[in-house]
């Protein structure tokens, strides 16, 4: 097991706890390291973040997943994640492409691939494992900031039951393949 998390928009990371995508796409956060996102990890936990999170950039049917921010200084793990395939899209055409599998609109999909005048973006395809109950930590100061992995320090059991069904995993990895690969 890991003890590390990736940073997320706690809206997509709602829908993922839920199995309404399994999609998700990265080009970095703000004070990023190596000035781009990186695949560290191939399993990790999730970390739901308010930071920037924008109801604007979100599709219209992810909006109700948007919650008020948890108790200052406590972060709420609600799930494991494991990479089934990553892609690197250097085509704004490709990516676009995504806009109905995951839950960025188009013209939030357009700002990341542009972003920082790289034209390329991550799609993660992920086997989300949601835990039966939330997993709530102090947020230390080694967890702030626009960073997509935090060490949690930490480790923890394993989830069982995907949120996803492995069929419905498979078809969408293929479809996905179509596109993209």
């Amino acid at each position: 097991m890991t003890d590390y998390a990736l940073k997320e928009w706690d809206s997509q990371v709602q829908a993922l706890v839920k199995g309404d995508t399994a999609l998700i796409l990265r080009k970095g956060g703000i004070v990023e390291t190596r000035d781009q996102f990186e695949l560290e990890h191939r399993s990790f936990w999730l970390y739901p973040t308010f930071l920037h999170q924008n109801p604007l950039e979100l599709r219209q049917e992810f909006r109700p997943n948007l919650r008020p921010s948890p108790q200052f200084g406590q972060v709420c793990i609600p799930a494991f994640a494991e990479v089934v395939k990553v892609w690197k899209i250097e085509s704004l055409e490709q990516a676009l492409i995504l806009e109905p599998f995951q839950p960025l609109t188009a013209s939030s999909i357009e700002a990341r691939f542009k972003y920082r005048n790289k034209p390329w973006i991550h799609a993660l395809l992920l086997r989300v494992y949601p835990l039966e109950r939330e997993i709530c930590l102090m947020e230390t100061e080694g967890y702030l900031g626009c960073i997509s992995w935090v060490p949690l320090g930490q480790t923890f059991g394993k989830p069982q039951k995907a949120a996803l069904e492995e069929d419905r995993l498979n078809a969408l990895e293929r479809e996905l393949s179509v596109h993209l690969d």
